[in-house]
Order: structure tokens, then sequence, then C-alpha cells
């Protein structure tokens, strides 16, 4: 798994969420944010100083805030400054919060940023929180086409000339979406899934082999192509090689692992003739089917097992 640590300016989470400014330092656009955690400073607020880390958000919602106001009114600016003094990365007043002036006066201080939001509490967290998430997430780069097929997200690895863009091009004729060619972003988002897209500079654009580049977008119109989508299935195409026998029943299960995420996999032997578009198509919507809970192979398994037992009876 990447070691990487990411981080994102914190003017564009601002700008994201259509925050208020309320004090902005002299070197606001330096300041990154590097933790997809936040934190509401209640123990702080009350002068509870273990385990604090300023590299968080802090959000000051209603109960925060009026636990401030239930203070006697010459602790109040203590209480705030508990927090600030520790020069978090930035404070967010959340469901538009009344900010006194001492609070103002106090982030000027300590130089930490202070905004204000009409959102409420709890659904601006979550949306921050996953906002972050995506845009920290570890990340790895892979070499391959990344597909949407009957809305799952399809990886296609392969060596170079095998055929990934071709066969990328016939899918999207068929009424399927590209999200990358040549190079996928791969990140991991949770602790189950991962996400793949296109650098920006390649984003919409396929190359062929005697063509040249050309603009899926352009010529297949917007909806031929998606930014990002989950992977759900990772389909690996390799030169038919004569006498190696490969899974005909699909009765076995292989995964690959990316980021520590094991990811459902096929190996699929390419040679003269086999439609990989259709080849695909049925894999997509195989593997949809296993989500839902039913397994052809198993179930033809199940049934031939059960006619060899009653031929032996």
């Amino acid at each position: 798994m990447s070691e990487d640590i990411y981080s994102i300016p914190l003017s564009s989470v601002a700008d994201e969420f259509s925050l208020e400014k309320i004090f902005i330092p002299e070197k606001y656009e330096s300041i990154v944010v590097g933790r997809s955690e936040l934190n509401r400073p209640g123990l702080k607020l009350t002068g509870f100083d273990d385990l604090f880390d300023p590299r968080r958000i802090q959000i000051i919602g209603r109960v925060e805030y009026e636990y401030i106001q239930s203070l006697p009114e010459e602790n109040r600016a203590q209480a705030f400054e508990n927090v600030v003094r520790e020069h978090p990365v930035a404070v967010i007043v959340t469901t538009d919060l009344p900010i006194s002036d001492e609070q103002i006066e106090l982030c000027k201080k300590y130089n930490v940023p202070l905004f204000r939001t009409h959102s409420q509490t709890s659904s601006f967290m979550a949306a921050l929180i996953a906002s972050l998430n995506i845009s920290l997430a570890p990340r790895v780069t892979r070499h391959g086409v990344f597909v949407e097929v009957y809305g799952e997200g399809i990886l296609i690895l392969g060596d170079s000339g095998i055929g990934k863009s071709e066969t990328a091009i016939e899918l999207v004729k068929r009424g399927h979406r590209l999200i990358a060619d040549d190079a996928v972003e791969i990140k991991r988002v949770s602790a189950k899934s991962l996400v793949g897209s296109a650098p920006e500079i390649i984003r919409h654009y396929v190359e062929l082999r005697g063509i040249g580049i050309i603009d899926v977008r352009r010529i297949f119109g917007m909806g031929a192509v998606k930014m990002s989508e989950k992977i759900d299935l990772i389909i690996k195409l390799e030169a038919w090689v004569q006498g190696k026998m490969y899974d005909r029943f699909g009765l076995e299960s292989e995964y690959t692992d990316i980021l520590g995420i094991d990811i459902p996999s096929i190996t699929i032997p390419v040679r003269p003739g086999r439609n990989l578009a259709v080849i695909i198509e049925i894999a997509a919507m195989n593997h949809r089917q296993k989500k839902m809970g039913f397994n052809t192979a198993v179930e033809f398994n199940k049934k031939l097992m059960g006619q060899f037992g009653d031929e032996n009876r």
C-alpha cells in the first residue's frame, strides 16, 4: 500500500462548501488539510488538553455554542481560546450561529482561519468527511482501461497491444461508458471500496494505434463518458497460450490486491475471432448476478453432482 500522505488546500474546501470567510490569515493560500477526520472540541473548550489533534478541522456546532454561552461572560473567551491557541488548521461554525467579536480577535491573534456555514452540523460533517476521504485517499496509478458496463466498474488490464482500448471503444459503441484509457488513477476511499478515474490531462481520450488520439466525449457524446466509478471487477486480458488450462466453469474465485483491498478478478485469453466486448458484457452481468446472490457456476455444479449421484444409485 502507498505510504504517501496527500493534502489539499484549505481554500479548495472553503470554495467547495461555499463557506463564509469570517477571518482569513495572510498565508491562507499555503494552508493545507491533511486529515479527513473532523473534531468537535467539546472537551477542549473545558480545558482538557490531552489527545487534541490540531491537524483536524474543528467544528463548532450548537452544542459547543450553547456550552460557551452557558459560561459566565468572563470565561467565554477563555473557553474558545483553549481551542484556537493550539493553532488548528481551521475552525468552522455551523448552523449560522453567531460569532462574537472576541472570538474573531482570538482567531486573528493565533492566525487561525475562521469560517461559518448555514448547514446543519451533522449533515455538514458527513458531506465534508466524504469529500476529504476522496481527496486525501491513498492512491496508485495502473496501466489499463476503466469502463462502466451495466453499472459495474470494470478495470481491464493487460499488456500493451492486447486490445484494451479497441475493446473500450466497442463497449462505448454498445452504449457503455468510458472512464479512463491508458492510465487509471485508483483511490482507496474506504476500507472496502476503490474508485477509479482518469488523470485530467487524458480524461475522455483514447489512443488507437494507427488512428491516434480520439476524443470519446466529442465523437460519442456526453453519455459515453463518466468522471469516476467504483471498481467492481478486474478483467485481465492475456494472449491465448495453446495447452494452458483456463477456468471453464467459473468455480474458482480469483482476486487482485490493490491498495490492500481484494477485488474479484477473471482472466480472459485473447485470440483472433473472440468478441471481447460481448465477453466483458457477459462478465459484468454475471458478476452483478453473483452480488445479488446467484452463482451460475455453483448452481450448475450442484445439478451436475446431483445427476451423477442419481446415476450411481
